[in-house]
């Protein structure tokens, strides 16, 4: 396959750089392979198609206190999607290092890496991870840059040990990953914004800002909840069980009855 003029001058302009990682990722398979092929295979399968974020994403957003997060997240997701496999990875075409060296073939052979189809540049799973979690840290807390960074890393290394991606492909999916996160965030705090300025006055805007599980009612009060009783025709209330009489009123009953036989003799 000839490749285009982007993907050859990354093949040169990375050269030193792409090697120097990928030989350390093999290093890495030689001494500890029986514990890092399946880990990294586990964390590729959890960034697989940015599943992980769109799903975190749905969750939030049926809360209206977590929405303005989920939204966000949502959006960075889907943006890194668009600028990398709908723009990048077809323009560029850049064969994945399995694919464009024998050598980087047989430490792919080396971590029985699965084969991938689509073209390398840049990292689709970096980009999701990288846009989720910018998402996160903007809308929600800055305490979520060290675990989300830890995440996008893992990723990244995770990618180059399974000799799927050249490390110059998720690096440029580490930044496309935060540019869409910014992005996300700067048009999820607009809608938002218009959202609120036509809250009371509009009933979409109501249910987009305020709708969700969180408005449910607590089963807990459903037992306060009295039903309605059924009433006689004289207005008193009806029952499906025989009153009871107390037993002094039985006693009562039968020292009248016992008197009343007592007086005809």
């Amino acid at each position: 396959m000839t490749m285009t003029a982007d993907a050859l001058w990354l093949n040169s302009f990375f050269a030193g750089y792409d090697n120097a990682i990928l030989a350390f990722a093999h290093k890495m398979a030689e001494l500890a392979g029986v514990v890092l092929t399946p880990l990294c295979k586990l964390i590729t399968l959890l960034g697989e198609k940015g599943i992980l974020f769109f799903l975190l994403a749905i969750i939030l957003m049926l809360f209206p206190r977590w929405r303005k997060t989920g939204v966000c997240i949502f959006g960075a997701v889907c943006c890194g999607a668009l600028i990398t496999n709908i723009i990048l990875k077809d323009h560029v075409a850049r064969l994945r290092p399995f694919e464009a060296s024998d050598l980087y073939r047989q430490w792919w052979q080396f971590v029985g890496s699965p084969a991938e189809d689509g073209f390398s540049f840049p990292s689709g799973h970096v980009t999701a991870a990288a846009a989720g979690v910018t998402g996160l840290s903007l809308m929600h807390s800055r305490r979520w840059i060290l675990p989300g960074a830890i995440w996008v890393l893992l990723m990244m290394f995770s990618r180059n040990y399974l000799m799927a991606h050249y490390p110059s492909d998720v690096l440029f999916g580490l930044l496309i990953g935060i540019f869409s996160g910014f992005i996300a965030a700067w048009i999820t705090l607009l809608i938002f914004r218009i959202l609120k300025k036509y809250s009371g006055e509009s009933k979409i805007a109501d249910f987009l800002l305020y709708a969700g599980i969180e408005k449910l009612p607590d089963p807990k009060s459903l037992k306060s909840v009295k039903l309605p009783v059924k009433k006689t025709e004289r207005g008193a209330a009806s029952s499906h069980v025989a009153p009871r009489h107390s037993s002094s009123h039985s006693s009562e009953k039968k020292a009248e009855s016992s008197g009343s036989y007592q007086g005809r003799h």
